[in-house]
């Protein structure tokens, strides 16, 4: 079996792993470094906490302002708009921002000018949910640019991003669960999400009227990008099981696990990575 190399970085408030396979590990580190230094300027844009960051600079538009982006946080909140329609508003940036405004702010991208326009409110957007597998696609592409096809990307252990299976292997393994879980997916080419009450306990507020809500134990999404896994894992945990399967109806690609404290089930039509158990 190829030699797996692993690089970690901190960013975005947890812990970012990279690991490269098939590669010399000279050549691997600096692939892995330059997708770092990627990480570290979305950190600087995306990040709510960073006083100049464009997230920040966004949540002081006035109502009728507008303020022009950088191409990755325009991509990244386009592809939250999308997830916000094909979730039915289950999951969106603005998430928790009915506990300080009486309504839901409201925003437009204006796709020719790059810009956002704030059209009500105060646009209190979290990246949280999105952003950490936005970085781990972006990511994803700094090492495809470095030819390294082998890669699995990491996030926090709840993000997980696979490339292409290391050689004389089905693919990456990853565990649906806890940590050290005996039920894993070998993983390739997809992207892997997680969410649940485990570690922030009650911290998922349901957008549509911004209480904390948690319909299921843990969730999990597969998706071909993390961005989506992401938003999709979170979203499901404040959706019944009917709305979900509406989802995944017009989403085919996308595939969901239910945890309920001891039982799990998986809802969607798009087929699983096998699933073994560990040794």
């Amino acid at each position: 079996m190829s030699e797996i190399h692993v690089f970690n970085r901190r960013a975005m408030a947890t812990q970012f792993q990279v690991r490269i396979a098939n590669e010399e590990k000279a050549y691997a580190q600096q692939a892995a470094q330059a997708a770092f230094a990627l990480l570290d300027d979305l950190e600087s844009k995306l990040s709510r906490f960073r006083a100049n960051s464009e997230i920040a600079q966004i949540g002081e538009l006035k109502v009728g302002e507008k303020l022009r982006l950088t191409e990755p946080v325009f991509a990244c909140l386009n592809l939250a708009r999308k997830m916000e329609f094909a979730t039915r508003g289950a999951f969106s940036v603005t998430a928790a921002a009915l506990r300080t405004q009486p309504t839901k702010p409201l925003w437009s991208l204006v796709d020719k000018e790059f810009t956002i326009r704030c059209d009500n409110g105060r646009l209190e957007f979290d990246l949280g949910a999105i952003g950490k597998g936005f970085a781990l696609d972006r990511m994803a592409t700094v090492l495809h640019e470095w030819s390294c096809s082998a890669y699995l990307l990491v996030a926090g252990g709840s993000s997980i991003l696979a490339g292409e299976a290391p050689a004389d292997s089905a693919g990456w393994s990853c565990g649906l669960g806890d940590d050290h879980s005996p039920r894993r997916h070998w993983l390739s080419q997809a992207s892997l999400s997680g969410s649940g009450l485990a570690v922030k306990g009650k911290h998922i507020f349901d957008p549509r009227t911004g209480q904390p809500c948690s319909k299921h134990h843990r969730t999990w999404a597969l998706a071909d990008s993390a961005a989506e896994s992401d938003a999709l894992s979170t979203a499901c945990m404040i959706l019944e099981e009917p709305e979900i399967q509406e989802i995944l109806r017009r989403n085919p690609a996308w595939l969901v696990f239910l945890n309920e404290e001891k039982t799990w089930q998986h809802l969607g039509s798009r087929t699983a990575p096998p699933l073994a158990t560990s040794e």
